[in-house]
């Protein structure tokens, strides 16, 4: 038997971490004005050290699949950022490895899985690929009870739909672990992002447990319907109704979102954020959807889903 992969800290390119009570007391200041007992986020990513630091270089260089400048607000170690969100009262918290080609989601999931058994607020996340065995370690890993499974197409450069997916979507049908996917075309699309790869699965598996990262967006109308259509599909709000996202949502759509309301989870992709984390918040207050319908997404639907631990 080999032994898991260490959990270690990625380096901050500064000697002393920045000081961030002003942002713990504004993310405090709003959920408590709720009277929540906290944040459940389920877009968070932790990623092992190499792959950590090629992914901000991706970010730090604009690269090709960002399109765009995309300064890092929350970059700090593992510690440092499991004790920020603590702080600003995130009691459960994803990791969301994602696979980039054939080979790497083993390490991935190995490094995830000791992570999570690291850190108990932690939802335990994994990922797979298109690639031969990819059925027994996604059966595996649902035998051994993990939370939440991340997709993303735009960087895996797969459709949902492939062949050698087949047999997986059974097993996270049957089994309703949830699966976090990455599908739409923003920053940058390419011929496997957007709805229609969804679409044809949903055809076949109806009930699969699906949660759209980003809404969707751009597709968000396309992505909003699948959620109405299907039992178990949901949304996320990663940064959708911020400044720097650049898709604005249509005004049209928001009294959708109400209806909608227990399908759609707080999600905000810290730490590669531009801004700080209450802004996301912000955005979804300026929606002005009422106190119970932010309630219900920024708690009551992640602990509905998931647990307050696992």
């Amino acid at each position: 038997m080999t032994e898991p992969p260490r959990v270690e800290p990625v380096e901050t390119t500064t000697a002393e971490a920045p000081d961030r009570s002003e942002d713990v007391a504004a993310v405090r200041t709003f959920w408590e004005g709720l009277g929540l007992p906290g944040l459940f986020d389920v877009h968070v990513h932790f990623l092992p050290p190499n792959i950590q630091k090629a992914v901000w270089h991706v970010f730090d260089n604009a690269g090709p699949k960002i399109g765009r400048e995309w300064p890092i607000r929350y970059r700090a170690s593992h510690e440092d950022r499991v004790a920020l969100l603590r702080e600003m009262g995130v009691r459960r918290f994803s990791t969301l490895p994602y696979a980039h080609k054939p080979g790497v989601a083993a390490y991935l999931n190995e490094w995830s899985r000791t992570f999570a058994e690291s850190y108990p607020d932690v939802l335990w996340s994994a990922t797979f690929f298109p690639e031969e065995g990819v059925t027994s370690y996604v059966e595996t890993l649902v035998r051994d009870g993990v939370e939440v499974f991340k997709l993303h197409l735009q960087v895996g450069e797969f459709h949902l739909d492939d062949p050698l997916l087949d047999d997986v979507w059974g097993v996270l049908e049957d089994a309703d672990v949830p699966v976090i996917v990455h599908a739409g075309s923003g920053p940058v699309g390419n011929q496997f992002t957007g709805p229609d790869s969804m679409q044809r699965l949903l055809a076949r598996h109806p009930r699969l447990p699906i949660i759209v990262a980003h809404m969707g967006a751009p597709e968000v109308v396309r992505f909003l319907r699948l959620a109405e259509e299907h039992e178990r599909v949901r949304l996320d709000t990663t940064m959708v109704f911020t400044d720097f996202f650049g898709m604005p949502y249509p005004e049209w759509l928001v009294p959708h979102l109400a209806d909608l309301q227990p399908k759609i989870l707080l999600g905000t992709d810290f730490p590669t954020i531009p801004y700080p984390y209450v802004h996301q918040l912000e955005g979804l207050a300026r929606l002005d959807l009422g106190d119970d319908w932010l309630r219900a997404v920024c708690w009551e639907n992640g602990v509905g889903l998931f647990g307050l631990s696992r």
